[in-house]
């Protein structure tokens, strides 16, 4: 995926059919950061800091859910992805790269604390194998994703 536009509030990228389908099989993870990742307090115990936990964890779901919904809509949108001879071009305002930027980071993290929170990837800690495996490529092509809409947020073409 490269971006080939980026004008005023709008970026187009070009996409591949593969990576169209890549993006989709990644949006399609989140949200992966378990709600009980986020703690408001370390400690634990007293009844009032059980409650705000607890609306804190309801809160969070609620509002992945909703995510979850928009990630499905806008990538159902028929005029999101036009086809081109060589895949798609794939047009986005810059506040809905910032909120794919924020879902493509619940997944990558997701992926890394489903690895256990290593220190290093591909060191001793962790083994390449079929449990580790989908989790370490879901987090790469996430952070590559990533690296790509985070580039076009600080790059303005004249025009093109």
């Amino acid at each position: 995926m490269k971006l080939i536009r980026a004008q005023g509030e709008y970026s187009v990228f070009e996409i591949s059919k593969r990576e169209k389908g890549l993006l989709l099989e990644v949006l399609n993870l989140y949200p992966l950061i378990p709600t009980t990742h986020y703690r408001l307090s370390k400690k634990a115990g007293t009844t009032k800091e059980d409650e705000n936990q607890r609306l804190l964890e309801e809160s969070l779901a609620a509002h992945r859910k909703e995510n979850r919904k928009l990630i499905l809509a806008m990538l159902n949108e028929p005029e999101r992805f036009q086809t081109k001879d060589s895949g798609y071009h794939f047009k986005l305002s810059r506040s809905e790269i910032e909120w794919l930027l924020q879902v493509l980071n619940d997944v990558r993290v997701g992926c890394w604390i489903a690895l256990g929170s290593p220190e290093t990837l591909y060191g001793k800690n962790i083994p390449l194998n079929d449990k580790t495996a989908p989790h370490i490529r879901s987090m790469e092509i996430a952070g590559a994703f990533e690296m790509i809409f985070l580039n076009s947020l600080t790059v303005r073409m004249p025009n093109g």
